[in-house]
């Protein structure tokens, strides 16, 4: 097969893809971060301040704080899934006890829940 030449210019040649992969390494970013908190320390020494080592204390107070406060988004989460496992161990329990009036309870209470939440 042949090329049918262009009049306005060349024609297009494939194009090369380079990706560069970029690695995270969490252990060398803990000992930079490591590092550079005892060359700040060794600095505040130096200078004999008090001021660097309360500001690092409120700083871990502040963070640590931060992580263990529960969101509420987190908290009603956890209260759904709570509410759907008690759900689940009741109708088990109903079961057991009345068998299959149990079920059909429960296929009778689906479609009117669902109405209820969806009626507004």
């Amino acid at each position: 097969m042949f090329k049918i030449p262009t009049l306005f210019g060349r024609t297009p040649k494939h194009q090369k893809f380079s990706f560069g992969p970029r690695f995270y390494d969490s252990k060398k970013e803990e000992m930079e971060e490591r590092k550079r908190r005892v060359k700040q320390e060794m600095e505040n020494e130096k200078n004999n301040s008090v001021e660097g080592y309360a500001l690092r204390i409120k700083g871990s107070f502040h963070t640590a704080r931060k992580r263990s406060s529960a969101t509420p988004s987190d908290l009603q989460a956890s209260l759904i899934r709570i509410g759907i496992l008690l759900f689940l161990v009741i109708f088990i329990i109903a079961y057991l006890q009345w068998g299959n009036v149990a079920l059909y309870g429960f296929f009778a209470f689906v479609p009117f829940y669902l109405w209820l939440k969806f009626k507004r």
